[in-house]
């Protein structure tokens, strides 16, 4: 009959040592991330945990409420805004580690409908489509709802379509709409209906760059954050090649 196996004492010491170590070195990060990137941001912080150790606690919304809620005290440490300009208001504001922002996606805006032959490739069902709700994330809160209504501004189609739009409180709320069928169509991320470079379900326009402002999307440093290693950490793994390669699948540009 096989012997159990002994274990000395010592070993036991310095197994429990040697762990005691490990979670030492280990920190986590609370992060404000804008709503359109949840997918590669979910991805982003399991590699950025298999390859560092250090654990990214994810909150997903919108740019508009986070700023809210970091002036008001949230505990957040790393902001991944969905434009350029909020985090350059904290800067100014005094509420981020200085020289640490800068912009880790260009976003991109698709209208989208999770029926493969509603949209067309250059956007004309939103003048000849029969639906009835279209919708977008609130543009006081979202960028990519500001992006949304400049692009019908350049359309001259606000006005027509107005009463037909739904607005969710951020772009997952928006997807959500069109996604359950509650609208028939909507704008959303690019990167909320593509995965590995190619759309995952149904038909969409990418709306073209010169149809509204660039969603230059900046990630900065809180100054709650600046002992933190694991938010350094993260700042720098944004960065890396690892995270760019996702960042890329999912149809953002830099």
């Amino acid at each position: 009959m096989r012997q159990p196996a002994i274990r000395h004492p010592w070993a036991v010491a310095l197994a429990l040592l040697l762990s005691g170590l490990t979670c030492a070195h280990a920190d986590q990060v609370q992060v404000a991330v804008a709503a359109n990137f949840t997918a590669p941001m979910q991805k982003i912080a399991a590699a950025f945990e298999a390859d560092t150790g250090h654990k990214a606690v994810l909150s997903f919304g919108a740019t508009g409420k986070f700023y809210a809620q970091i002036t008001n005290g949230a505990p957040f440490q790393v902001f991944l805004s969905a434009d350029d300009t909020t985090p350059a208001r904290l800067d100014r504001e005094g509420r981020t580690v200085a020289g640490s922002r800068f912009t880790y996606a260009i976003g991109q805006l698709v209208l989208w409908s999770p029926n493969a032959h509603y949209v067309d490739a250059q956007g004309a069902v939103l003048k000849t489509g029969d639906f009835k709700h279209l919708s977008l994330a609130n543009p006081k809160l979202a960028p990519y709802g500001a992006a949304a209504m400049q692009v019908l501004d350049k359309q001259g189609l606000t006005a027509q379509l107005q009463p037909r739009i739904v607005t969710g409180e951020n772009i997952a709320q928006a997807y959500q709409f069109v996604a359950s069928g509650n609208a028939q169509l909507g704008f959303v991320a690019l990167s909320q209906v593509m995965e590995d470079g190619k759309i995952t379900k149904g038909s969409a326009w990418v709306v073209p760059s010169n149809l509204h402002e660039p969603i230059l999307q900046d990630a900065v440093l809180l100054a709650s954050g600046k002992d933190n290693p694991a938010a350094t950490a993260l700042m720098q793994y944004l960065r890396s090649d690892k995270a760019r390669a996702v960042i890329k699948a999912y149809g953002y540009r830099f």
